[in-house]
C-alpha cells in the first residue's frame, strides 16, 4: 500500500518555483529565440527571482524569526529550505550574469546595440556624460555620511544604492570614512548616448557606470577610495489578521507603505566590493553569508527591459501575433449569452482575444437579469479596460 505521508513523493513549493524560473532562464539561453526576446526572458527570470525572495523567502525567514518550525509534506524545515534555496539561487544568478556578459552583450553588439562601459568611453563621450551627471543627476543626489551622529539611512526595497569609502574631511571639518548615495527611482537606469558621439543610435550607458565615474563630485575636498553598488530585497508580505480588523481595505492600505521597509532577506553587491564595505552592509542588514549575492554587472537585471522598448529592430523580436476570435459567438452576432445557451465556450488566452471577456462583462453589466458579476483577477495590464 502506498504511503502518502512519505516526503519523497512531494516537491518543496519553493524549490519548485526555482525550478520553474530555471526553465524561464533556459528560454533566454535558447539560440532559436530572437535576440531581444532572449533578453526579455533574462529580465523576466530576474524579476521572478525578486518576487520569490520578497514573498517566499520572506515567509520562511518570518517562520524562523517566530520559531515556527513546521514543515510541509516534503519534509523540509524552514532552515533546510533556506539553505537549499541559497545554493540553487546563487547558481541561477551566476548563470544570469554569465549569459549577459559572455553571450547577450557580444551578440547585441553584432546587431549594432552597444553598452558603453566607463573604461571604454572616449573623451567626447566622457564629456557628454560629465555634463549629464552635473545637470541631470547631481541635483537629485544627496549623500548620507556614516558616523555616530548620522545613522544608516532607510534603504527602500530593491532600490539602487552606492556605498563609498572616503578619506579626508567634509565641508564641516568632520572626518567621514564612508557614505551612502541613493539613486532616486525617478532616474533612468539606462541612458542612451546621442548617435553622433556613439558607434550606433542604439548605444546605452548604465546609470551605475555614470555614478561610479563622477561620484567624487559629491564629496569636495575628499578622496573616494571605493564606490560599490548594492541593492537590498525586503520581506514584502503583508501581515493582516482579517478576523481582528473592521475595515480590510483600510488595513491593507496601511500595510502597503511598510512593504518597502520590511526585514532584509537578500543583499546584492558588486563583485569587486571591498571586504570592509561588504561586511559592513551584511552586518547592518543582519544577513548571513548565504543571503549575500555578489554580481558581475548591474544589481537589477530587470532594468534592461527598458532597452527592449527603446530598440526598433523587428527582426530581433517575435513576429506580431493576432489572437483569434471565438467563432461560436460570431455566429450569433456577438451575443455571448445567446451563444452559451447552446453550449459551453472555452476561451484560451492569449491565443484567443481577451475581447471576449470584456464583451461578457459589458453585456452582463447592461443585463437587468444579472444580479452580480464575480471573477478572479490575477493581474491587469497598465491600460486594461478592466
Amino acid at each position: 500500500m502506498t504511503d502518502f505521508e512519505n516526503p519523497d513523493y512531494y516537491i518543496n513549493r519553493e524549490l519548485g518555483l526555482l525550478a520553474f524560473n530555471s526553465r524561464v532562464l533556459e528560454l533566454a539561453q535558447d539560440k532559436r529565440m530572437p535576440l531581444l526576446e532572449r533578453l526579455r526572458f533574462l529580465c523576466i527570470s530576474s524579476s521572478n527571482l525578486d518576487e520569490f525572495f520578497e514573498v517566499r523567502v520572506g515567509s520562511l525567514k518570518q517562520q524562523q524569526l517566530l520559531d515556527i518550525y513546521a514543515c510541509g509534506a516534503d519534509g523540509l524545515m524552514p532552515g533546510e529550505a533556506l539553505k537549499r534555496i541559497a545554493e540553487l539561487s546563487k547558481n541561477l544568478v551566476e548563470q544570469q550574469y554569465s549569459l549577459l556578459n559572455k553571450v547577450m552583450i557580444p551578440a547585441l553588439k553584432k546587431e549594432g546595440i552597444h553598452f558603453a562601459r566607463r573604461t571604454h568611453w572616449d573623451d567626447v563621450q566622457r564629456q557628454w556624460l560629465s555634463d549629464y551627471f552635473d545637470n541631470e543627476l547631481m541635483p537629485l543626489l544627496s549623500p548620507f555620511g556614516l558616523d555616530p551622529a548620522h545613522p544608516f539611512p532607510n534603504v527602500i526595497n530593491k532600490s539602487l544604492n552606492f556605498i563609498t569609502e572616503l578619506d579626508g574631511t567634509d565641508a564641516f571639518g568632520r572626518k567621514i570614512r564612508a557614505a551612502i548615495v541613493q539613486a532616486p527611482r525617478t532616474l533612468p537606469r539606462i541612458i542612451r548616448l546621442p548617435a553622433d558621439i556613439a558607434p550606433s543610435e542604439n548605444t546605452f550607458v548604465f546609470l551605475s557606470s555614470i555614478l561610479h565615474a563622477f561620484i567624487d563630485r559629491l564629496f569636495p575636498g575628499m578622496t573616494v577610495d571605493g564606490c560599490y553598488q548594492f541593492r537590498v530585497t525586503r520581506n514584502s508580505n503583508m501581515y493582516v489578521d482579517e478576523e481582528e480588523i473592521d475595515d480590510l481595505l483600510k488595513a491593507m492600505k496601511g500595510e502597503l507603505p511598510h512593504r518597502n521597509f520590511g526585514a532584509a532577506v537578500r543583499l546584492e553587491v558588486a563583485d569587486h566590493c571591498s571586504e570592509t564595505s561588504f561586511r559592513y552592509l551584511q552586518k547592518h542588514f543582519e544577513l548571513d553569508d548565504q543571503d549575500v549575492y555578489q554580481v558581475d554587472g548591474p544589481v537589477n537585471l530587470n532594468r534592461l527591459m527598458k532597452v527592449i522598448d527603446l530598440i526598433d529592430k523587428p527582426k530581433l523580436r517575435f513576429a506580431p501575433f493576432m489572437p483569434g476570435s471565438t467563432h461560436a459567438i460570431k455566429k450569433v452576432g456577438g451575443n455571448i449569452f445567446k451563444a452559451i445557451r447552446h453550449r459551453d465556450i472555452l476561451s484560451h488566452y492569449p491565443y484567443q482575444s481577451f475581447n471576449t471577456m470584456l464583451k461578457l462583462l459589458d453585456q452582463a453589466a447592461k443585463d437587468d437579469d444579472v444580479l452580480a458579476i464575480k471573477l478572479t483577477l490575477y493581474r491587469a495590464g497598465e491600460n486594461s479596460a478592466l
